[in-house]
């Protein structure tokens, strides 16, 4: 029987928690977290908790236990424990498709139990599990051959969203954990650069191909897979090579087989599994095979520790739900645009980029569940780069600037480098998240014998909230527990907001376009009237300019004028 998620909207802003929380922001959006400190001497003790070996301080955001009792009443009366029951019990919460979400399934141990149209799932994923164990056992121990008899050495990832994503996220978080004897690269963008560097200084016939697409009919990423066809068969003279050099990771068994990838080489990726919620299905292929099966079953057991949080730790407790909150906090009431998400770790140099996809394609809705429009902001935007590189960069902007910019800082206490010098590393991750927060006012700034004509300019009013994120080391398990802290955060906002967080129609409409453009550019009949005239006019100019035209002397830079 098909699930509604009961709407909580377009009446969520007529909600009386909603309506509480505006009025309790008059007056929050006056103070300052130096005056919260100076106020409450254990905010430090109140503002905090820890779960999977994750400690999350939040005592650095404006907000006093009023703002917590309201934020966590307005879950409650969107009733968030029962979506949560909702999507671990596998009804169809992705509303618009009619599909259940249980990424969760993925990593549930194989004592549980998650029935599907009556169907244990786990079993399923534990008997998926195996395959890729034997198959990435064979390729790690030199047994899995390529044509020629020499063992498959470098491995290439073709995917695009959350089927490279994921995959080159684990691969950098985790690369301390990788077999170093096996070369991992990654190929996404259509554009055939992307391709040619990741195949440069590779030979052949050591080289084994991962092509993960759900459907296997994504463009970008049978484009990129018809390339590597073409690559081996030039480097090897041979057209039958497929099957030692290509494995498939997709819900189409049909599509691949039809390319040329055997069945059996063919890795399941279910329906009910989003692409940005797969970097622990067979989609971390990829990631198995860097760091082995016992260290991605272990990164398995970080997730399903913080499913276990989130569904059964009541919500003042609870990590995810906790976060999910307070963005919800600036989001929709300070009217903060972004997040800034500041791993100071090297490892996770592409943490952020991977929430980006989660995040933004998520909740980056404009309707509710029953299609009306919202009143309201949804999904801010995510972006950050690792410390302390963006110290460097745009930390000015935070610092000083006019926008209000919340940030997760993530660090770890112990370092898995053998460089010696992790301490500078967390002082600097400490120092910023105390600046951003209590600045320097224009007394401190004069007492350090500052001239009075530059004291306005080293002037930071602080006021800048952020949590910070801890745990004691990046291992496979605490990479498991800090996506899936993000993944149920960004359920939760979903759930607040009465949006779908699972579809994302946003994506289809671009590729319909260019499958009717493509034609257009490689021939050389009119584009159709109904093109509007922008594209009509580029398509004039790319063909003018594309290598399969004939030589013209014009070039873009020069200055024609207006043409009528």
């Amino acid at each position: 029987m098909a699930y509604t998620i009961p709407a909580v909207q377009p009446s969520l802003t007529r909600q009386p928690a909603w309506k509480a929380l505006h009025e309790h922001y008059r007056a929050a959006r006056h103070w300052h977290l130096r005056q919260l400190f100076a106020e409450n001497p254990k905010r430090a003790e109140q503002f905090r908790a820890q779960a999977c070996g994750l400690y999350l301080d939040y005592s650095k955001n404006r907000i006093n236990d009023e703002t917590v009792r309201l934020l966590l009443q307005l879950a409650r009366d969107c009733r968030l424990d029962e979506h949560i029951e909702a999507m671990f019990k596998g009804r169809k919460i992705n509303v618009t498709e009619q599909r259940a979400a249980l990424h969760i399934a993925l990593r549930a141990p194989l004592e549980e139990s998650i029935l599907l149209d009556g169907v244990d799932i786990v079993r399923q994923v534990h008997a998926e599990l195996e395959r890729m164990s034997r198959f990435a056992n064979a390729v790690r121990r030199k047994e899995w051959l390529g044509h020629t008899g020499k063992p498959v050495r470098n491995i290439i990832n073709i995917g695009i969203g959350g089927s490279d994503l994921g995959p080159v996220m684990a691969f950098e978080a985790l690369r301390n954990f990788s077999q170093r004897d096996l070369v991992f690269r990654f190929v996404s963008n259509v554009d055939g650069t992307d391709f040619a560097e990741a195949t440069r200084g590779l030979a052949a016939d050591e080289t084994l191909f991962i092509v993960c697409s759900k459907t296997f009919k994504t463009l970008e990423t049978l484009t990129n897979a018809n390339a590597a066809r073409q690559w081996i068969m030039a480097g090897t003279g041979d057209s039958g090579v497929t099957a030692r050099h290509f494995v498939a990771v997709s819900a189409n068994v049909k599509g691949a087989i039809e390319f040329g990838i055997e069945g059996s080489n063919v890795f399941g990726m279910p329906e009910w599994d989003g692409g940005r919620y797969s970097m622990d299905s067979a989609v971390g292929l990829s990631t198995m095979l860097s760091i082995g099966p016992e260290n991605f079953r272990s990164m398995l057991s970080g997730f399903h520790a913080m499913d276990k949080h989130f569904r059964t730790t009541p919500f003042e407790r609870n990590l995810p739900v906790l976060m999910g909150l307070l963005t919800i906090w600036y989001n929709n009431f300070f009217n903060a645009q972004t997040v800034a998400v500041l791993p100071y770790e090297q490892y996770l140099k592409r943490f952020p980029a991977y929430l980006q996809q989660l995040t933004m394609e998520s909740n980056g809705k404009h309707v509710t569940l029953d299609g009306a429009s919202v009143d309201y902001q949804t999904g801010p935007i995510y972006w950050g780069e690792p410390g302390t590189n963006g110290q460097h960069s745009f930390y000015q902007l935070i610092h000083q600037g006019t926008k209000l910019i919340p940030c997760d800082f993530i660090g770890f206490c112990q370092t898995v480098s053998s460089v010696r010098q992790h301490s500078i590393l967390i002082a600097n991750l400490f120092a910023q998240s105390r600046a951003l927060a209590f600045g320097e006012n224009a007394d401190d700034v004069r007492a350090q014998g500052t001239a009075p004509a530059l004291v306005p300019h080293r002037v930071l009013e602080g006021n800048q909230p952020s949590n910070t994120l801890l745990a004691r080391k990046l291992t496979p398990s605490t990479l498991g527990s800090l996506v899936a802290l993000y993944e149920h955060s960004v359920f939760t906002q979903g759930i607040i907001w009465g949006v779908d967080s699972f579809d994302q129609w946003g994506v289809e409409l671009g590729k319909k376009l260019a499958g009717q453009i493509i034609p257009h550019l490689e021939g050389r009949d009119e584009p159709p009237r109904e093109f509007d005239g922008s594209t009509r006019a580029l398509i004039e100019i790319y063909r003018r300019l594309s290598p399969r035209s004939e030589p013209v002397e014009e070039d873009l830079g020069q200055d024609h004028g207006n043409e009528h």
